[in-house]
């Protein structure tokens, strides 16, 4: 089980290190926070969509989409960095906007269940 080809490519745009991401935290909370006001109940039930002439929160998107950052789920603002690990394979950076730093990574194919603690990174010889 590995990540779909289109995840690939778009996380082939950017690779983030640790030092980065954290220090984009600041930014990424402002852009979360600019498409969380924008959003309207949506025409489905319990679904949020974008009004028209919401181009804050369209560029907000733009520049998440552009980082390569993936909005997972805009409620507890999880998101996910792509990261290049020492050993050169993909590794999503894992952040929710109510932790203090981001300290958690995981493999695509493991998902948030399968979150690690960057303090605790060993990796194979």
């Amino acid at each position: 089980m590995g990540c779909p080809p289109q995840a690939a490519r778009q996380w082939s745009m950017r690779s983030w290190t640790v030092d980065e991401a954290r220090a984009y935290l600041p930014r990424l909370r402002e852009l979360v926070g600019l498409i969380d006001a924008a959003l309207v109940p949506g025409p489905e039930p319990g679904t949020q969509a974008l009004p028209a002439g919401s181009e804050h929160a369209e560029a907000a998107i733009a520049e998440l989409h552009g980082g390569g950052i993936v909005l997972r789920r805009l409620d507890i603002g999880l998101v996910d960095f792509p990261w290049r690990g020492p050993d050169g394979e993909l590794r999503l950076l894992c952040y929710q906007l109510d932790e203090p730093d981001l300290a958690w990574w995981h493999r695509p194919e493991d998902g948030f269940a399968g979150r690690r603690p960057i303090a605790d990174i060993t990796w194979p010889a």
